[in-house]
């Protein structure tokens, strides 16, 4: 097993570009999100586009236990800073992270409400915005890149994969064009943009996996989040899987890892990797899940597989290029 190695070769370039380092080179700090849920829809489940939802989501399975659209903004604000004051006591400025669901589907003057209501918390510093490719238009990012003026603002997009036969099967409602075209428009104004992918989605391969990286080093990104696939309860990707497993690709720990580091290698340098992993409480996993094992874990497992192996973000990138 290659965790057990020890003797590194020299490494003078930075493994990767971290987002703990970019908060703490803009602000000089550490900067911690709040996980919010203002209860937003999206036009997958309201029936614009259909009433079942992406095949793999159960947003409970991330949201924390203090988030509730029953409470305020600030509140669960206030509450999400206790929250993580246990765990990251040197934090003293946060972002205030629309997290469940499409984050930009309502009218603007709802959405200007919203967000301002977080800017308003003395310790918010900026948003993230969790949003779909299709629930966004020149006339919100014409407002958020005005505020992207006084604040630090991130809008992130549910991509998930970047083949049109993947967003088909997991009933995602848009095409990888979509996604494209929201991300370079997110850019054009100037405001900071992400993107999330999940990787071991019915149909693709790891070599799928690895192709995905040329056409992500070609979007204007800024931040860039990866998950393994987790099945969970009561979703229609659970009743697929348990109809076709077959459709289904699992990595074990140490492959996944393997996998994040051969994505790392070609993965332009500048891109800010927020995530390669999810975690969510086990009682809601229905298959494969790794058991418990924490985010810190996770990252300590992948850089000492990236000492091992002498890289670092972007090396074949730099080659290719």
């Amino acid at each position: 097993m290659y965790f057990t190695q020890t003797n590194y070769p020299m490494q003078t370039t930075p493994l990767y570009n971290s987002y703990a380092n970019h908060f703490k080179k803009l602000f000089g700090q550490r900067v911690q999100k709040v996980t919010l849920n203002a209860g937003f829809t999206c036009p997958n489940r309201d029936g614009s586009i259909s009433t079942g939802g992406c095949t793999f989501c159960l947003n409970e399975a991330f949201n924390p236990s203090y988030c509730s659209p029953q409470k305020s903004i600030t509140q669960q604000i206030d509450e999400g800073i206790e929250f993580h004051s246990r765990r990251y006591a040197r934090s003293s400025q946060y972002l205030a992270y629309f997290q469940a669901f499409s984050n930009t589907y309502k009218p603007l003057e709802e959405l200007k409400k919203i967000y301002q209501e977080a800017l308003d918390h003395p310790l918010v510093i900026g948003l993230i915005i969790g949003t779909r490719p299709d629930c966004i238009d020149a006339e919100k990012l014409e407002y958020l890149a005005q505020l992207s003026k006084s604040h630090y603002i991130t809008v992130e997009y549910g991509v998930e994969s970047i083949f049109d036969s993947t967003l088909t099967e997991i009933n995602r409602g848009h095409n990888f064009q979509t996604a494209r075209e929201a991300i370079e428009l997110t850019a054009k104004y100037g405001i900071h943009c992400g993107a999330h992918f999940i990787l071991g989605l019915p149909g693709e391969s790891r070599q799928m996996h690895i192709e995905q990286c040329a056409v992500i080093n070609s979007l204007p990104l800024t931040t860039i989040k990866f998950h393994q696939l987790q099945i969970f309860k009561g979703t229609a990707m659970e009743r697929d899987y348990n109809l076709h497993p077959e459709k289904y690709q699992f990595f074990e720990l140490e492959e996944y890892i393997d996998l994040m580091v051969d994505i790392f290698e070609r993965l332009r340098g500048d891109l800010i990797i927020e995530r390669f992993a999810g975690e969510s409480p086990p009682r809601y996993h229905a298959g494969h899940p790794w058991g418990l094992v924490r985010n810190e874990r996770l990252w300590q497992l992948l850089e000492k597989r990236m000492k091992e192996r002498a890289t670092y973000q972007g090396r074949l990138y730099e080659i290719e290029d």
